[in-house]
């Protein structure tokens, strides 16, 4: 009798062993670690925004989840890591949906991050597969996840409701990028009006 005690007792101490260890390896996965602001972006993304109006466009949305997913370009799949969802399906990815991490990073810092990678990390420069504007398209996606309704305030430098933030120029910075910054043609003149 003493002796199935003795194994029912290290049968149990075994299995709460092995639920501590689920547990401390389940939070490894997440592998986000404690929130902490990112380091400020580098010069050449110090400056760059958001091109005006994309936060909530809806076509824009559209066009970033298409990248997101792979749809629009087969070597580009963010959800491969990210999850569909932004639930990451792969240990040390971002998860998008974490709106207290995600809400330290300005606009400038995220497009650094897609662009640029993630030093020590599996997160890779995405510059050379995807142009500039696809990826403000993707962060726009991106931003649903943990952000939705916001959008990334230039001059409080903190992420505000949707159609409250002040725009980049009004701040003394540039507009946004060059996709933004399309000027358009001059009107046609018409005969003998000067």
């Amino acid at each position: 009798m003493t002796r199935i005690v003795r194994v029912r007792g290290t049968t149990m101490a075994l299995m709460l062993g092995l639920v501590g260890l689920g547990s401390t390896l389940a939070g490894c996965e997440a592998g986000e670690g404690p929130i902490v602001a990112p380091p400020p972006p580098p010069a050449e993304y110090a400056d760059k925004h958001m091109p005006a109006g994309w936060w909530n466009d809806e076509k824009i949305i559209e066009e970033g989840r298409q990248i997101f997913i792979g749809a629009k370009n087969i070597d580009v799949n963010c959800a491969s890591c990210h999850g569909k969802d932004g639930k990451p399906v792969k240990a040390g990815a971002r998860d998008f949906r974490n709106a207290e991490r995600m809400k330290l990073y300005s606009d400038s810092v995220w497009l650094w991050r897609i662009s640029e990678g993630v030093p020590n990390t599996k997160m890779k420069a995405w510059k050379s597969k995807l142009p500039e504007e696809d990826r403000w398209k993707v962060m726009a996606y991106e931003r649903t996840f943990g952000l939705k309704g916001k959008e990334w305030d230039v001059v409080k430098k903190e992420w505000v409701p949707a159609g409250t933030a002040a725009k980049a120029d009004e701040a003394g910075a540039p507009a946004a990028t060059p996709a933004s910054k399309k000027t358009a043609a001059p009107a046609p003149s018409t005969p003998g009006k000067s």
